[in-house]
């Protein structure tokens, strides 16, 4: 009986640890990719590992995604993060395909530039 309970116990103890090993990444580990000008759409919003992610795709400068234009001019030393891409390109009559499109050339763009990384609908939006 003492060998059963033993065995019960290490068997709990086995799936306690598989099972704090799946979640990997904390919560705030995790960008979602997401604006509210959007409001409820077909397809979820994209998230992804954030660090991981820039890691992955050398990406050291904030600007390559959080940028900030000024008369067309990149601001090198300003960061649009925080805000949503909303705030700046749904401005002068843009509408919300403007802001899709932007999205998508943002993302999917580099991802094909680079040969690397999801390009279809399903693959970013779960």
């Amino acid at each position: 009986m003492k060998k059963k309970h033993y065995l019960l116990m290490a068997i709990i103890g086995v799936a306690f640890v598989a099972m704090a090993s799946l979640s990997g990444f904390s919560q705030e580990d995790i960008a979602y990719v997401r604006d509210s000008a959007f409001g409820l759409r077909d397809r979820g919003p994209v998230a992804f590992v954030h660090d991981e992610h820039n890691e992955k795709a050398e990406i050291e400068d904030c600007n390559a995604c959080h940028h900030v234009y000024e008369d067309g001019k990149l601001l090198e030393d300003e960061t649009s993060e925080g805000m949503e891409c909303s705030e700046c390109h749904m401005t002068g009559g843009k509408t919300r395909m403007d802001l899709m499109r932007n999205y998508h050339l943002q993302c999917k763009g580099c991802h094909e530039d680079l040969g690397k990384g999801p390009v279809m609908c399903g693959e970013c939006h779960k």
